[in-house]
This record gives C-alpha cells, sequence and structure tokens, in this order.
C-alpha cells in the first residue's frame, strides 16, 4: 500500500503543465508543487508564488497539451497525498516529547515544505522571507521555541490577515519543521581569527546600528542569534556587499516633509496612506504620506560596504570568529 501511495501511477502527477488553463487569465495562480516525483519527495518551487503576467500565460497555454484534470484538483490530490504520508508517520504527541514531533524528519519537512508552499508562500514568501507578510526566518534569530510558532499558525493573529487554522496538529507541525529547516544553519566550521578582536572590532565598528544580547543599537538586526540563522558566507556576503540583500523592516528611505526636511531612515510598516520608518536617531515616526512632499526608496541598506579597503581580510576573519560564537 506504501508503495502504492508513494510510488504508484495515481500517486505521481506529471509535470505537463505548469499553467494549466484558468478561468480568469488575470488570475494569479495557486504556488505549484514540482510534479512528477514521488510524493514522499515533494518540494515547493520558491519562485512559483510570483504570477506570471497573462500575456505569458496565455502564451504558455496555447503551445500546451491542457492537463485532462483542473490545476486546483492537481493541488487537492497533492496536498492530500501529503497529508496522507504524514499519517504514516504517526510521530509522539508534541507534549509527550516536549517539542516538535517531526523536528529533523527529512519527510515530514518534505511534506511540511509542500503545505507551506499551498498555504503560506503567497503572503510570507516561498523561501519564508515575507512578501506581505513577515520574514519568518528571523522567528529563531529571536529566539522563538517551536510551540510558539505552532500556536500562531493554529491561532492566526488578531487584526491582521493572518487566519487561524483548522489543520490537523500533524500539519501544523510539519509546516514548523519546514520553516524551521530554511532558517537554521548547523553550526559552521570557523578555526580562523581570534575571538578576541572580533568583539573589539564589533564594540568599535558595528553596535551603533546591532545589538546583541541587550546592548547595542536597533536601527539594523539583533545579532544575538545570527550564527544560529546564517553561514559564514551569508554573513561575508552581508559585510562586503548589504545592499545586494535588505531585509524587509530594514530597506531604506528618505521622507521630504512640505517644509523641505528630509528625514532619513529604514520603513518598519507602509500602506497606501502612511509610512512608519525607524530614523537614524532611531526613533519611530509616522507619517501621511498626504503631509509628505515625498517619499523616496533608496532600494539598499543603511549599512555601510565594508571592502578590504575598510575591513581587512584578516579583521573580517576576525569578525566572523566572534559572531559565530553567537548562537543565542
Amino acid at each position: 500500500l506504501i508503495r502504492f501511495l508513494f510510488h504508484g501511477k495515481s500517486s505521481r502527477l506529471e509535470r505537463r503543465d505548469h499553467t494549466s488553463p484558468l478561468s480568469n487569465p488575470n488570475q494569479c495562480a495557486v504556488p505549484h508543487l514540482s510534479w512528477g516525483l514521488p510524493l514522499s519527495l515533494l518540494v515547493v518551487q520558491p519562485t512559483s508564488i510570483l504570477c506570471p503576467d497573462p500575456v505569458s500565460m496565455s502564451r504558455t497555454r496555447t503551445n500546451r497539451v491542457p492537463h485532462p484534470h483542473g490545476y486546483s484538483d492537481m493541488i487537492r490530490a497533492a496536498l492530500t497525498s501529503t497529508v496522507v504520508i504524514l499519517s504514516f508517520l504517526t510521530p509522539l504527541s508534541a507534549s509527550a516529547q516536549g517539542g516538535n514531533p517531526w523536528e529533523g524528519d527529512r519527510t515530514a519537512i518534505r511534506a511540511g515544505g509542500a503545505l507551506y508552499g499551498a498555504r503560506c508562500a503567497q503572503c510570507h514568501g516561498g523561501d519564508a522571507r515575507g512578501i506581505t507578510g513577515p520574514d519568518l526566518t528571523l522567528l529563531w534569530a529571536v529566539g522563538t521555541e517551536d510551540d510558539r510558532v505552532f500556536d500562531v499558525i493554529q491561532e492566526g493573529v488578531s487584526g491582521s490577515i493572518m487566519p487561524s487554522s483548522s489543520a490537523p496538529d500533524q500539519e501544523i507541525w510539519a509546516i514548523v519543521a519546514y520553516v524551521k529547516s530554511v532558517s537554521t544553519v548547523p553550526e559552521f566550521n570557523n578555526d580562523r581569527g581570534d575571538v578576541s578582536r572580533g568583539r573589539e572590532i564589533f564594540s568599535t565598528t558595528c553596535t551603533r546600528c546591532h545589538g546583541v544580547n541587550g546592548e547595542g543599537g536597533r536601527l539594523g538586526p539583533d545579532l544575538s542569534r545570527i550564527a544560529a540563522i546564517r553561514s559564514r558566507d551569508m554573513l561575508t556576503r552581508s559585510i562586503r556587499d548589504p545592499s545586494a540583500s535588505v531585509a524587509r523592516g530594514y530597506r531604506a528611505v528618505t521622507l521630504v516633509t512640505r517644509d523641505g526636511r528630509r528625514i532619513r531612515g529604514v520603513v518598519k510598516a507602509e500602506d497606501a496612506f502612511s509610512i512608519q520608518i525607524l530614523d537614524t536617531n532611531e526613533r519611530l515616526q509616522g507619517h501621511l504620506k498626504a503631509d509628505l512632499q515625498e517619499v523616496i526608496p533608496e532600494g539598499q541598506s543603511l549599512m555601510l560596504q565594508f571592502g578590504p579597503d575598510r575591513l581587512s581580510e584578516a579583521q573580517l576573519d576576525d569578525l566572523l570568529r566572534y559572531l559565530g560564537t553567537l548562537r543565542g
């Protein structure tokens, strides 16, 4: 039975049409899964959260043979099979184990990824770094426990667009396991550099904007657990070229008031009518856009680039050696 469910013909969805006909060509498709794989290997394609333009969708449809089943039927079939996978795994309850029963279980994590892609990626992104919803990879950076993440998914967030979920516990735990798996990294090999010198470099160069264990600035991300969520290579890129990837909540902006005054900071919240920023003096400000002369997104980080002329390779090794100790 298991072999039939995981590998049989009826349990495989052939990757013949990623853009099956939609009743409304302007409707954004539900995030798709990787078809043509055994269901035990279902994974989410991160780019699937993007809505293709109707022209390209129409062109694609005319060049492909329509799938015999509707697109929504394919999604439902895949998710149903994912739930079947979880039902066969049948872990102990979370309370009995004292944590997530699926943590570290590769099959459950893959199943959780499929569920996440269909239910969460539209707001939180295929990589969980946020679109209209928050960046979920930062949850473990601030020490959030797995059971707290479970509760938020199950109960939703009052006053926001985040709904509650009536999904079975095992499905929610699988989603939590998946998000955690893409949010945390193992301890990296860090045998170069000196911790004491690195701490001194951090103290003199970074603490104005970054905090560690309650000390330091708030303009940049808190780094108390940074080594648990970022690899050495990722940290190196963030130091050498911080504008290459800027986390939501830290994108630089300049506001121009009616009297011509310019206020620079990072965007914390924004809608069609208002904007909230943390300015460079760490003051939280809210403004109605109608009261502003201009809102100028800078498209970069406020953090300076620390190239070799500003931070030598030896100093970088020292700094990374120190940052590697920050796992909470």
